[in-house]
């Protein structure tokens, strides 16, 4: 998984690239081609500064291809797709100096093999000199926006190392080695209870292999990676099951295991060979597709609702004290907690009331649903009916907290009585729409509930994504379940 994370993220930095040495080649055209408009000062009144030439588009289209394949290559060979993790803003300038330079030299070999002679000196000036700048100012925004994400622990993935051995000291130097994988060690886990507490390689060592349910309870665990001696296999059999059952991620450095959900592929960590165990098969590609839908249908339905939210607020001001929007605290991806954003459709006071009315619940298991919510004001019933209490979430899917379909994000206490194969919804990020959105809603028990959601997971695609879109429309449209 991480290796495939890192080669998305740079064939991303190279389609980026490309486009940004596109626009700089256009902006070189432009320049040279105006370039005597520009120039005002008369210098040199009786010199020919630059020479009038026919510039041709076809032939200057061919430039461009030589460019391109000559600046992405030499981008390449002096490290600049070298993860910048830990790398500093003057190193990325050093960096493209170079490549400048080498670019140039690199370009005008070509161009005297491919015989383009009618490009001139000035032009190619300007389009190194532009594509230098471009490619700068996009690597320092990535990289701010890259270290913001990272202070905000939105760009690091948590990881769980079982074992405290030699082979555990060699993974954990790889991580230090590769800040730019960007993973943190929450902690050790050993088979021996008097290891507990103590510090192995700058490692704290939280619990025993027995702890695993505990720990991911309190805990919040992109990954678990197995480091142990054959001698432990069959003791962490248990632990491998307890990690499938909960959709957490399981790397194991050694034999298969025996597999009811997740499927197993062969890791390569830098030459440390690992076996992955997933119960969520899906490609980084297909993942930032989703993600890439989330932004561009969050920001388009922010736009076109504006009017409806403004609208809303008014009414629920006039309609009832209190403030406009209700957030509560949910659990998401993995265990992450985050605040879910809706319009108010209660009583300012409603939480304060939920003892009076607990035992008016019309649902099974650990969620309280009430289908006539004495609590809810008049606004607010017509505001749930349509489901347009639901559209501030829009903000909560552009932040990435949720998306647009993926399970429905729990309530801390409600996962708190999960039993363990329930709990494996929480690993994948949920969403304001999903399975049980389009049938049912409300009339389902907790435990269809759950297995939607787990059928969901299990079979996810983007294909599948946007039939659950689709067939959501209608649903909300007639209220089919709502309350």
């Amino acid at each position: 998984m991480i290796n495939e994370r890192r080669k998305v993220f740079y064939t991303l930095l190279i389609i980026i690239d490309a486009f940004v040495i596109t626009a700089a080649f256009l902006a070189a055209y432009f320049l040279r081609k105006n370039f005597h408009a520009f120039y005002t000062f008369d210098l040199f009144p009786h010199a020919e500064i630059v020479n009038e030439i026919s510039l041709e588009e076809g032939l200057y289209a061919n430039v461009y291809l030589l460019g391109l394949i000559t600046w992405i290559p030499v981008l390449w060979v002096v490290g600049f797709y070298n993860s910048f993790r830990t790398s500093s803003y003057l190193k990325e300038v050093w960096l493209l100096f170079k490549a400048s330079i080498l670019t140039i030299l690199t370009f005008g070999s070509l161009a005297f093999i491919f015989k383009v002679e009618f490009v001139s000196r000035m032009f190619l000036g300007i389009f190194i000199a532009t594509s230098s700048l471009f490619l700068l100012i996009t690597r320092l925004v990535v990289v701010k926006i890259t270290r913001s994400l990272r202070r905000r622990g939105r760009n690091y993935r948590q990881i769980l190392l079982v074992g405290t051995g030699p082979r555990a000291k060699k993974f954990i130097g790889l991580l230090y080695k590769h800040a730019e994988w960007g993973l943190k060690i929450k902690g050790l886990l050993d088979i021996d209870p008097e290891k507990v507490g103590k510090n192995f390689f700058g490692i704290k060592c939280i619990g025993t292999i027995d702890d695993i349910s505990k720990i991911l309870d309190r805990c919040v665990i992109d990954e678990v990676v197995v480091v142990v001696p054959r001698s432990w296999l069959t003791s962490i059999q248990n632990l491998v099951s307890i990690c499938e059952l909960r959709g957490i991620q399981v790397n194991v450095a050694s034999d298969l295991f025996d597999l009811n959900i997740a499927r197993a592929t062969q890791r390569d960590l830098d030459g440390f060979p690992l076996m992955t165990f997933e119960t969520t098969f899906v490609h980084e590609w297909d993942l930032i597709i989703k993600r890439m839908f989330d932004i561009l249908f969050s920001l388009s339905g922010i736009f076109f609702f504006f009017p409806l939210f403004l609208l809303v607020a008014i009414i629920i001001k006039i309609t009832s004290p209190g403030p406009v929007f209700f957030q509560q605290k949910r659990v998401g991806l993995n265990g992450r907690p985050f605040y879910l954003h809706k319009f108010r459709s209660m009583n300012k006071n409603a939480s304060a009331q939920l003892e009076k009315v607990q035992h008016l619940n019309e649902m099974d298991g650990p969620v309280f649903k009430i289908k006539n919510d004495p609590r809810v004001f008049p606004f607010g019933k017509i505001l749930r009916k349509t489901s347009i209490d639901e559209l501030p979430q829009l903000l909560d899917v552009l932040v990435g907290n949720i998306s647009i379909v993926g399970p429905r994000p729990p309530l801390p206490k409600e996962v708190e009585q999960y039993e363990p194969w329930q709990k494996r919804r929480l690993s994948m990020r949920p969403g304001i729409t999903c399975l049980w959105q389009i049938m049912g809603r409300n009339k389902l028990s907790f435990k269809q509930w759950m297995e939607l959601d787990l059928q969901y997971i299990d079979n996810w695609s983007l294909w599948l994504d946007f039939k659950i879109l689709m067939r959501t429309i209608p649903t909300v449209i007639f209220g089919d379940g709502a309350s």
